[in-house]
């Protein structure tokens, strides 16, 4: 939630909280991964495919946003952030960093919900990921031009590939029957997509709700995973990426989105190279984080372990994966 003088050194909104209050219809408690405060009622998206030449125009709000995240994208590399090597020689790690960077980032919570409320208190939770196979699916608001759905689909389904390679984790694109919902909205949609979303996870609260409607934007994205009861095994999860991007944030948001949707809840000013950290150095994915989804899907860890319990098999897999001094 940083803000700079001028234009946002980091704006993501990455709340990494989990809710533990059942949902009326269908008893699943959602977990949210990352999430905005919320700040006005919706309005539902039109999410049927619209050919490009029949799309509404954008708004005047969708085109002012489109005009402040094309500053902020260039405001960013200006600075040598967003960074897409993956890390290198000047951002070395060991087995004991990566081993405490998973600890603070699988295994505890940024936010909490506080009743209707979100409320910032780092809390240790617990080990939460998916069991079952991930499908992912994009869906589109009506706004969003054809060619950029082209190109978003085809990054969304090549970053599936590479989670399930890396995780270990059966993954894939799926259109037609997925239980990883990534939303890409203009401004006009998004404020339409509460009926969508009481679809999409029958039984949704109000508070998930909420997280999606937020005009902010500060808010680049978000991510909101759902488990059963009080499971720590998810079985669904919606993404919300804002279609008025440039290209790299864009990738950025879908990178950092889908991974946290697996189970790296939080963000940690100390992991480095990281996407799960708020400064904006890194824009995608690094060979840091793809260690740490390794270790979420690890067979020796367990969903619902606690840190303590799973600490000496962090460290474990981590020296496995890593090696060097301790």
């Amino acid at each position: 939630m940083r803000r700079g003088p001028a234009l946002p050194r980091s704006l993501r909104r990455l709340l990494g909280v989990a809710a533990l209050a059942g949902l009326a219809a269908c008893g699943e408690a959602p977990v949210e991964v990352s999430a905005p405060v919320p700040e006005r009622p919706p309005t539902a998206p039109d999410t049927s495919p619209v050919p490009q030449s029949r799309a509404e125009a954008p708004s005047a709000a969708s085109e002012a946003l489109s005009l402040f995240y094309a500053r902020l994208e260039t405001d960013l590399l200006s600075r040598g952030l967003l960074r897409r090597d993956g890390g290198g020689p000047d951002a070395p790690f060991t087995d004991t960093t990566l081993a405490r960077n998973f600890e603070r980032i699988a295994l505890f919570d940024e936010y909490v919900f506080d009743g209707p409320s979100i409320r910032a208190e780092t809390t240790e939770s617990f080990l939460r990921r998916w069991e079952e196979t991930v499908r992912f699916g994009v869906e589109f608001g009506a706004r969003v031009p054809e060619a950029q759905r082209a190109e978003d689909r085809a990054n969304v389904a090549a970053f599936v590939r590479r989670l399930s390679r890396v995780s270990g984790h059966p993954m894939i694109y799926d259109e037609t029957d997925p239980n990883f919902h990534v939303l890409i909205l203009t401004e006009d949609d998004r404020r339409s997509i509460a009926p969508r979303l009481r679809e999409l996870v029958p039984g949704i609260s109000d508070t998930s709700i909420r997280a999606f409607q937020t005009p902010d934007r500060g808010t680049l994205c978000l991510v909101l995973a759902f488990s059963p009861g009080n499971s720590a095994v998810y079985t669904k999860a919606v993404a919300l990426i804002r279609a008025e991007h440039p290209d790299l944030l864009r990738l950025s948001c879908i990178h950092e989105e889908l991974a946290q949707g697996l189970g790296l809840a939080n963000d940690s000013p100390l992991a480095r190279p990281s996407i799960f950290n708020d400064d904006e150095e890194f824009g995608l994915l690094t060979t840091h984080d793809e260690l740490l989804l390794k270790m979420l899907y690890d067979p020796r860890l367990t969903p619902g372990m606690t840190a303590p319990e799973a600490r000496p098999i962090v460290r474990q897999i981590a020296s496995e994966l890593v090696g060097g001094p301790s």
